[in-house]
């Protein structure tokens, strides 16, 4: 029982990062119609920053923050000089701009940094006893931040009057124009948003298994079939199919193989979606032909 405990424990620990990552996901892409692909690698630039910040005696906290920055004012660059130009549903276009953008900032940070693996100190050192189980400070850590985050989020989405504007702006961007809502400015706050969050589950989730240039890869993986398993324009969808491929997939690797885990989890999740196409959260969108 105490195994079975700190497993499901480890998987919400790695589902909230899984969460987090697609949250970011999500809003960017309800915001500007642009489904990030370069996130990860945004992110992580951002982290090796902040392991350079870190070895430079700073501490890890500055790290944190230098990391979040660099993915805010990075994704910002990219979407202003980058993805904007192209022009209003591009979307394919946009799409490979993001791959493209993603295959140069790896190459970036491997010539910058190298490829060889690297450790980033963990936030909080040791465990914490739970009866007979000794769960890591760090995944409870990883817990509590990102469900904090996703609090933040919520709040700042169902009571905030920029959160209106900006679900308002997402659902119908023309509407939005007509009733005076700046919808690029509020685009900007969405990459923003999603950059940061990205940022901040990546600082979380590296101490746990080392940074290289694709660290994050897997990652990012997940939180798409987070999203695709809780519906694709639903926050909450994000965030409880991220936990839920977290746990699922720590359970797929210690009672079934840990060589077959993403096939597990994978092939449920193509079940959910034949049942179920517009995932758990999200809703069934019918158009006039």
């Amino acid at each position: 029982m105490d195994h079975l405990f700190l497993v499901v424990v480890s998987g919400i620990a790695s589902g909230a990062v899984y969460g987090l990552l697609g949250l970011g996901l999500v809003i960017i892409y309800r915001a500007t119609d642009v489904m990030n692909f370069a996130l990860a690698a945004m992110a992580t630039l951002a982290v090796y920053v902040a392991i350079t910040v870190i070895d430079r005696g700073l501490g890890v906290l500055a790290g944190v923050v230098a990391a979040i920055v660099v993915a805010v004012v990075v994704g910002l660059v990219v979407r202003e000089f980058l993805l904007r130009p192209l022009g209003a549903g591009r979307l394919f276009a946009a799409l490979v701009m993001t791959m493209g953008v993603s295959l140069v900032m790896e190459a970036v940070v491997s010539d910058v940094w190298g490829t060889e693996p690297r450790a980033f100190p963990p936030l909080v050192d040791g465990s914490v006893q739970l009866g007979s189980a000794a769960i890591s400070a760090q995944d409870l850590l990883i817990i509590g931040v990102s469900a904090a985050a996703m609090l933040a989020v919520g709040y700042l989405f169902t009571r905030t009057t920029l959160g209106s504007a900006m679900r308002a702006a997402a659902e119908s961007p023309s509407t939005a124009r007509i009733i005076g809502i700046p919808a690029q400015r509020l685009a900007r706050i969405a990459w923003a948003l999603g950059l940061g969050l990205a940022a901040l589950a990546s600082v979380l989730y590296v101490p746990r298994v080392g940074l290289a240039p694709t660290a994050l890869t897997a990652p990012l993986f997940r939180a798409f079939a987070g999203i695709f398993l809780g519906g694709l324009t639903s926050m909450y969808g994000a965030v409880v199919g991220g936990i839920a491929i977290g746990v699922l997939d720590n359970l797929a690797a210690s009672y079934v193989s840990a060589n077959f885990r993403d096939t597990f989890v994978f092939a449920l999740i193509v079940l959910i979606l034949l049942l179920r196409p517009q995932g758990i959260f999200g809703t069934r969108s019918f158009e006039r032909v």
